[in-house]
């Protein structure tokens, strides 16, 4: 090497040596949700993509139309826009739809809703609805556990009517390290989160209550019992986003009067929903909302923030119009 080079290079070294350490970028989470969440961004999930059914009159739809879970698995992948996948299959009849969710979630892995490394993280991360947690905590415990080892990013728990029923379902989804009561088995979860089991025993905990959590909880009140004590559930130490069930407290507003005519007390409904709102203000929780393209700006600007939304083209212009509104 020549003398003029050592001396640059010895230059260049030097020069190094005194200049200021480059700025390390803060790790991303495994789960995505979480980081909107701890920057007060608004989040936006859509329901898992589903084959139509018949109904009301209307005759099934053809044998060759349905697509199997692997396959709605993987047009949900490809929709880039969300944030994560709303799975509501099992809150009527867990056995019957269970099945049909675990094939969904090895497509989701199969379409890679999970981008693998060093530093994993989801593209799609999945949330899903477990049923009521009450009368029977042990049954639900049992459900949320078998979700949990699926592999999800977060439980939903639906028609929660006091706080000591949504502390129930937080303990469920924590381990028994950690003071919960999620049994020792994690069945595939930890090669769906990309990691070891080892790893994957030390992130799967909820957080706020755990900083490096990485599960997160969604609680819905939609019943006047719920309502009653919105302030309690907001304020119990691990809720992660609460939500009014819109769709269920517009029936809970609803009576039939006496020639049989149906009237819905819009008024009431919606003094509900605010209720709602002004606990998750108070407490400072996320506030979430089932919205769509016609009313998602306006509980924007209410203080909405995380909103889950149907699937299909009148769903993605509600994401496109929620991302511009938020500057996303």
């Amino acid at each position: 090497m020549s003398r003029s080079w050592t001396l640059a290079a010895g230059a260049i070294a030097a020069g190094l040596a005194l200049a200021a350490p480059a700025p390390v970028a803060a790790q991303a989470r495994l789960n995505p949700v979480i980081d909107l969440l701890a920057a007060k961004k608004p989040v936006f999930g859509l329901y898992a993509p589903a084959n139509r059914r018949g109904g009301r009159g209307a005759p099934p739809p053809p044998a060759d139309s349905m697509k199997s879970p692997a396959q709605l698995a993987a047009d949900a992948v490809a929709y880039k826009k969300l944030d994560y996948v709303f799975d509501g299959s099992m809150e009527g009849n867990f056995d019957a739809a269970y099945p049909t969710f675990t094939e969904f979630m090895k497509g989701l892995d199969a379409a890679g809703a999970l981008t693998k490394g060093k530093a994993p993280r989801f593209t799609h991360p999945m949330f899903v609805k477990t049923p009521e947690i009450a009368p029977d905590v042990a049954l639900a415990g049992t459900r949320i556990a078998k979700q949990l080892d699926e592999g999800v990013a977060g439980i939903v728990f639906v028609d929660v009517q006091s706080a000591k029923e949504l502390e129930a379902g937080i303990a469920a989804m924590r381990p028994k390290s950690k003071g919960g009561t999620r049994p020792d088995a994690v069945g595939s979860a930890p090669s769906r989160w990309g990691m070891s089991e080892k790893e994957y025993r030390e992130k799967a905990d909820l957080w706020p209550l755990n900083p490096k959590g990485e599960l997160v909880t969604f609680t819905i009140v939609e019943s006047k019992e719920g309502l009653a004590k919105i302030r309690e559930i907001a304020a119990v130490k691990g809720v992660g986003v609460l939500f009014p069930g819109a769709g269920t407290l517009r029936g809970v507003f609803t009576t039939t009067d006496a020639s049989g005519a149906r009237k819905f007390d819009e008024a009431a409904w919606e003094a509900a929903i605010q209720q709602v709102l002004a606990a998750c203000k108070e407490f400072n929780v996320p506030c979430g909302y089932p919205a769509g393209a016609a009313d998602i700006e306006m509980r924007m600007k209410q203080g909405f923030s995380v909103f889950v939304i149907g699937w299909g083209e009148p769903g993605f212009k509600a994401v496109d119009l929620g991302r511009a509104a938020a500057g996303r």
